[in-house]
């Protein structure tokens, strides 16, 4: 099963795509990994984008879809594959579409986690960090995983640790507004990539303001 997850900052994106990984045993690409693992193995495509990385400057469709490509060729692929990053836009949607068709590589599914601009916001910046354990879920804006209240103070719902922090980046808005308006334009953004593929493959569209359980029912359910 070959399939694209998109879903904004906020929305739990990484969290279900790593059930989905779990579920049918297929890799959960990302194309951050992509190129990391080509530039520190200096292949000619991570030379070529370490080029544009090392000034500042956006790695072109051109270099980036033939790396994504390698990748599902790749044995463990062989089964299926779940990318994640990628495309970020309408441009790059339709390049990797020509591109799939080209290879003749099937998409068997597009999922959408729906989010709402301000809770996918306000989700971010919920986000509390554990001091004794990052990995413990704690989120002020999300009840399921909102911290306990003792004396006063909330502390860590896990290991009820008292120092609770946040990632400097959690609570930069201008930061997150700019990713924010990159996915939800839907006349050149992320959105607007959903919206083509609408037109040509099966997209599941699963509402994210509910709980993480009650997201992965639907979206498994969906997905059968």
């Amino acid at each position: 099963m070959n399939i694209l997850i998109f879903g904004p900052n906020g929305s739990g994106k990484g969290t279900q795509g790593a059930i989905i990984q779990k579920k049918y045993g297929v890799p959960h690409i990302e194309t951050g990994v992509i190129f990391r693992q080509n530039i520190s193995k200096k292949t000619p495509l991570g030379e070529k984008a370490k080029a544009f990385i090392d000034c500042g400057e956006l790695v072109p469709d051109d270099i980036t879809i033939p790396m994504i490509l390698d990748r599902l060729r790749e044995d463990d692929c062989k089964k299926g594959w779940l990318l994640d990053g990628f495309p970020r836009n309408l441009a790059q949607a339709e390049a990797l579409w020509a591109a799939l068709e080209k290879e003749k590589i099937k998409l068997d599914y597009v999922t959408e986690i729906d989010l709402d601009r301000e809770t996918a916001k306000k989700r971010i910046m919920g986000r509390r960090l554990c001091k004794m354990d990052n990995n413990h879920p704690n989120n002020i804006y999300i009840d399921a995983i909102k911290p306990i209240e003792k004396n006063g103070k909330m502390v860590c719902r896990v290991c009820g640790c008292e120092e609770l922090s946040t990632r400097a980046d959690d609570q930069d808005t201008a930061a997150i507004d700019k990713r924010h308006g990159i996915y939800y334009d839907t006349q050149t953004g992320t959105l607007a990539a959903v919206n083509f593929f609408k037109k040509r493959t099966k997209v599941i569209s699963v509402d994210g303001s509910v709980s993480v359980k009650e997201v992965t029912e639907e979206l498994l359910k969906k997905l059968k």
